[in-house]
């Protein structure tokens, strides 16, 4: 409910007809003086994005210490009173993607240091390296001068520096048997094959790919693993959006016994609810972590793991609350949930890396 004065007039100015109280029964539109202070514009439109109302505080107090309260709530038809869970999962994770987007920066943690001196180990081994493809291009002036500043001992090389030596037979792609250095050697073996023996077409595109990869980053690997990591991180919102129904549906599965008291909907619902305390600890590490940067304390590093814990025992809770079950059936169940959803989340992030490999 809005703070904007109430008219003394009963006709809607929406639809015409005669209001019983504060908001028209036939269209739904509060019957309030129509002028309003730029103030009353702006609370206006924060209210439609949170309902930050007393609603807002009493579903974040019931979210954070009654685990599986809400999803309960919701199922049996108690919602006026609660913000919605869509709503609630839409503001919350654009609250925490903005700051965790402000906080991390791909940039500073991904390197591969190709301007680092090599060590005697590493200089070694390029040198075997270098004289193992010596052997099969007897004719290589480049290799030939790679392996002359390799074994000169007292000039000091950089990885970058000895990428170039390898030409075209750095990072070479072996598939089947077959060794290609670049997109344009693969085209042409792959022209001169019967049609049987050609590549299909998902495993063309993947070595097309990684050969393009391989050429366009080979003296700039850093780049590469910056662009990939930037991928990956701003498709995280989605790869989260994607994960929720699969959660719900290792829900489901879990509680397949259930199926005529619990539907899908339940079990997204109970997932959104999750997915949104998920959200709020998350922040709550984010903070101890800028907090420990900014003082140096160290010792607050308990703090995160603690975090963790609650969350992995709230998952626990929440389901006992919500599905009803005995502590031991629950606790198995929970073990189960945890065991399925992890591997889940990792075979979804692989997917979602080599996406965002093929857009780069």
């Amino acid at each position: 409910m809005s703070h904007i004065p109430q008219r003394e007039e009963k006709d809607c100015l929406n639809c015409g007809a005669i209001v019983q109280g504060r908001y028209c029964q036939a269209c739904g539109q509060e019957n309030v003086i129509p002028k309003e202070t730029f103030w009353h514009m702006v609370t206006h439109f924060f209210y439609d994005i949170t309902h930050f109302d007393s609603s807002f505080f009493e579903t974040v107090k019931d979210l954070l210490f009654r685990p599986g309260f809400l999803p309960r709530e919701y199922m049996i038809g108690r919602r006026m009173r609660y913000l919605h869970p869509i709503r609630m999962y839409v503001f919350t994770s654009a609250v925490f993607f903005l700051l965790f987007f402000s906080l991390f920066k791909v940039g500073d943690s991904i390197s591969t240091d190709v301007n680092k001196t090599i060590s005697m180990v590493e200089r070694q081994e390029s040198l075997a390296k270098l004289k193992d493809l010596l052997k099969k291009d007897t004719g290589n002036a480049m290799l030939k001068t790679g392996i002359r500043v390799l074994e000169d001992t007292t000039r000091s090389l950089t990885s970058k520096q000895i990428i170039a030596y390898y030409g075209d037979n750095f990072n070479t792609v072996t598939i089947g048997g077959h060794q290609y250095r670049n997109l344009r050697e693969y085209d042409s073996v792959q022209r001169a094959l019967p049609p049987g023996k050609k590549d299909g077409w998902f495993k063309r595109r993947l070595l097309r790919k990684t050969l393009q990869l391989n050429e366009k980053y080979r003296e700039n690997p850093d780049e590469a693993f910056k662009k990939l990591g930037e991928s990956v991180l701003h498709r995280l919102p989605y790869m989260l959006f994607v994960s929720l129904p699969l959660f719900a549906l290792i829900l489901r599965l879990v509680y397949v016994r259930r199926r005529k008291k619990f539907f899908f909907a339940d079990h997204g619902v109970f997932t959104i609810h999750l997915y949104v305390f998920t959200f709020l600890l998350l922040m709550a590490v984010f903070g101890v972590g800028e907090l420990e940067d900014a003082t140096g304390w160290t010792g607050l590093g308990f703090l995160t793991g603690l975090l963790f814990i609650i969350l992995i025992y709230y998952l626990y809770r929440a389901m006992l609350n919500f599905y009803g079950q005995g502590k031991w059936k629950t606790f198995f169940k929970f073990l189960f949930v945890l065991f399925i959803s992890l591997i889940m989340m990792i075979i979804l992030f692989a997917l979602f890396i080599f996406f965002s490999a093929f857009t780069l």
